[in-house]
């Protein structure tokens, strides 16, 4: 493990968690809080940055989210977990980095105009939604990160983030780290219907998700749409079900379906049921333990505590360099 080096990362809570979000993050973090200083948060704030008007679910959400994490397996012993609001210095930082920012930066950050059209049922114009990258960049500078897990799309954000930090540099004197982007590559999760796995689409597969649920959305899955008939031959590459064969199946059943599903051997319905059981037997353990964490509601809250204090107490040194450069009190 190697403390000197600090990976900042944190996720919106949107309610609970796929097993898009666990091969695209969690597996990851999961890895990390094994080899850095790592500060894992639920981005609550973040949440309201385009969910102000209806933030009804946030609080279940925060939960939920905290409850898939330490179910797969984040260890607050080996990592630092807490909310992003209990950790008021974030908003501090955000508002002094905000003094020094220009607008233009804000503008033109790739996701800014994407998400703006694609989520045109609500008013986002305000300075929150503007603003959150800066957020963002102070999510990761109060904590003088030196790595940021991201996936290529994000690479845009914290390139802004770098500017900014690099920017307070020249104007104060070298105070914050340049945090460097740590890409992660993440395996190809599609959803039930061959896209993107997503709460949105309603194709997903949840880690909390019965086994009785799990069945039926395994048996409705889209599997290669040429082939009608088990004696038509299957193209493996193009079937959602293979896809999950890959993820948690052994070595030897993938090689074996994959020649039976060409040579027209095995049928999807048959295949469906075999790559069904090695998905619920991972799903097993998780499930186990997010239902004991659930029982225990009072030792979620210690945890949420603990980390609130553990990153408080860094993030209180690094703003009070802050305050001194700036010339504050």
């Amino acid at each position: 493990m190697n403390p000197s080096k600090i990976v900042v990362s944190g996720m919106r809570p949107t309610g609970k968690l796929h097993l898009g979000h666990y091969f695209g993050v969690l597996k990851n973090w999961l890895e990390l809080q094994n080899q850095y200083r790592c500060f894992f948060f639920i981005a609550d704030w973040h949440a309201l940055t385009t969910e102000y008007q209806d933030p009804k679910i946030l609080r279940q959400a925060c939960r939920d989210i905290l409850l898939d994490w330490l179910a797969a397996g984040l260890d607050p012993k080996r990592c630092t977990i807490f909310l992003q609001s209990r950790v008021p210095e974030h908003a501090e930082l955000h508002l002094l980095l905000s003094m020094l920012t220009p607008i233009s930066w804000l503008e033109r950050v790739p996701s800014y105009k994407e998400l703006k059209n694609e989520l045109k049922d609500r008013d986002l114009s305000t300075y929150g939604f503007l603003g959150y990258p800066l957020l963002q960049t102070a999510d990761v500078a109060i904590y003088n990160a030196h790595l940021v897990p991201v996936g290529q799309d994000q690479v845009a954000h914290l390139e802004l983030s770098r500017e900014v930090l690099r920017r307070f540099n020249h104007l104060y004197g070298e105070t914050f780290v340049e945090p460097q982007p740590l890409l992660t590559p993440s395996p190809k999760v599609p959803g039930l219907d061959g896209r993107k796995m997503s709460k949105s689409y309603g194709n997903a597969i949840y880690l909390s998700d019965d086994e009785a649920a799990v069945r039926k959305k395994m048996g409705d899955a889209v599997t290669d749409p040429a082939r009608i008939r088990k004696s038509d031959p299957g193209n493996p590459d193009i079937c959602n079900v293979f896809d999950y064969h890959r993820l948690f199946s052994p070595p030897e059943l993938v090689s074996r379906v994959n020649l039976q599903c060409r040579a027209a051997e095995i049928g999807c319905v048959e295949d469906k049921k075999l790559a069904t059981e090695n998905l619920l037997a991972f799903l097993r353990p998780i499930q186990e333990r997010r239902r004991a964490l659930e029982a225990d509601p009072k030792r979620l809250e210690e945890i949420l505590e603990a980390g609130a204090a553990e990153a408080r107490k860094i993030a209180q040194g690094h703003l009070k360099r802050v305050y001194e450069r700036m010339g504050l009190c």
